[in-house]
């Protein structure tokens, strides 16, 4: 599949304009560290958990890999995809905690290619994906809850509150 840059709304720009805070703090749980948790599907339908780079670049959200890698070949296969933040080394996630799932397009344009490599510069060669946004989650702790904000492209960002003694409730 081809593309140079997605006017999809499933797209991470098309998400970012809808939820430009939410997008952003996300954004930022994913800046914290370089490499991140990839699952995808094995062709028997169980999953495969690998690490990763994101990059955040020309409105997308990009999945980049080496060719031919299971990964890879995963995602041609079922395109089907969820990516976790790193949890970093601070056991209480005080950041959060941020996950997206939705469907990898892999980038075949020579123009985007190109101006991809130029920018990012990233170890060649290399196979790029574009994520189309099912689900974008951020999980927080505190005062005696979890809270979970989950956004989906055109639905609006529902806040989950998870109490410790209590039902769960939303706001």
């Amino acid at each position: 599949m081809t593309t140079s840059s997605s006017s999809s709304s499933r797209s991470w720009e098309a998400f970012r304009a809808a939820q430009p805070a939410f997008a952003d703090t996300v954004r930022a749980r994913f800046g914290l560290y370089r490499h991140h948790v990839l699952a995808t599907l094995r062709k028997d339908g169980s999953p495969r958990v690998t690490g990763l780079e994101v990059d955040f670049r020309f409105g997308e959200l990009l999945l980049g890999m080496m060719p031919h890698s299971r990964k890879a070949l995963d995602l041609l296969r079922d395109p089907r995809f969820a990516v976790q933040a790193n949890p970093g080394p601070d056991a209480e996630m005080a950041d959060g905690d941020a996950r997206i799932s939705g469907r990898a397009v892999e980038v075949t344009d020579p123009g985007f290619l190109a101006r991809f490599t130029q920018e990012a510069k990233p170890p060649e060669p290399f196979q790029l994906f574009r994520a189309e946004l099912d689900e974008v989650v951020l999980t927080t702790l505190g005062a005696g809850e979890m809270v979970l904000r989950v956004g989906r492209p055109g639905a609006p960002v529902r806040t989950i509150h998870r109490p410790a003694d209590g039902t769960p409730y939303e706001t």
